[in-house]
Parts: structure tokens; C-alpha cells; sequence
């Protein structure tokens, strides 16, 4: 719990509040929009921050790419709890399944570099990742003005480290 907000997995029912938080930011055009219905469809793959009250106050996904990449994806924090922690606690619950799942390379593309930086990311050339170029990047609208900034952690080195 991280300034009473509980981290948890997203369930079905939360799909619309996800896709809302998304949007205050997509606004702002640094997020991409994402349907409720976008969200339903990968609800296994998201986590969410959850007010006392039940509120969604921030959110995040793990988008696999192949059986040990994924991308750290649609991470959104509520303006309301920014700076208490609750990215770093998204951030780290989206890790968590990731290491369920057996991936230990993960990535994120961000408008964000100082927040990745913070948390361990080393930031790389998005080149690695060909299959995210290929399945998203390559049909995006901002695909030729780009200015996310990649990032990489891997988390079996980090699990050794801290061991």
C-alpha cells in the first residue's frame, strides 16, 4: 500500500476507469488512447493503484512481445497521488508478473526518462526491440515524430544483485 492506494491486479470491471486515466494523459498527448474495450481485452495483463474508496488511481500493463520480452506499458498515475510512490509501485507489481511469467527482459518506451532512470532502467537504443518496431511502431501515427525514449531493465540481474 503506497499512500493509501492498494496495488492490485485489474479485473474486468475496471476496464473503464484504466481507459479513463489513460485518456487524461493521451490528452495531453503523452499516452496513447486506449478503448475500454482495448483494455477488457488484455485485462490479464494490467495492474492497477485502487483509492480506499476504490477509485482507479493508476494503472499499468505488461505487453509480451515473445516468450522473455515484454514492454513495462500504460503506466498512468493520477495527478492526485504523483510523487507518493505509486509509480514505483505499478511499475514494480507490472515486474512481478512479468517474473511469474518467466520474462526478465523488459522495456518501456517513455516521455518520462527521468522516472525509468530512477528505478534502475538503463536507457537503449529501441532498435533492440525489434518486435515492439514491428507490431506497433510501424502503425502508429506519431510513428515519424516519435520522441519516446526507451528504456531496459533486466530483472534476473536485478534479482541476483539484490540477493
Amino acid at each position: 500500500m503506497t499512500a493509501d492506494v492498494v496495488i492490485r491486479r485489474a479485473r474486468p470491471e475496471d476496464a473503464e476507469a484504466v481507459a479513463r486515466l489513460i485518456d487524461v494523459f493521451a490528452d495531453d498527448a503523452l499516452m496513447l488512447r486506449r478503448t475500454p474495450e482495448m483494455v477488457e481485452l488484455a485485462i490479464d495483463d494490467y495492474v492497477v493503484g485502487a483509492s480506499r474508496r476504490g477509485a482507479i488511481v493508476a494503472c499499468g500493463a505488461l505487453k509480451e512481445y515473445s516468450p522473455s520480452v515484454a514492454e513495462v506499458a500504460a503506466i498512468a498515475v493520477s495527478r492526485d497521488v504523483h510523487g507518493c510512490g505509486v509509480g514505483r509501485a505499478i511499475v514494480a507489481a507490472v515486474e512481478t508478473l512479468a517474473i511469474k511469467r518467466g520474462i526478465f527482459d523488459v522495456f518501456a518506451l517513455t516521455l518520462q526518462p527521468a522516472f525509468f532512470a530512477a528505478i534502475g532502467y538503463q536507457r537503449v537504443d529501441r532498435a533492440r526491440y525489434p518486435e515492439k518496431i514491428r507490431r506497433d511502431c510501424l502503425a502508429c501515427a506519431r510513428r515519424f515524430a516519435c520522441n519516446e525514449i526507451c528504456f531496459a531493465k533486466n530483472l534476473r540481474l536485478e534479482a541476483r544483485a539484490a540477493a
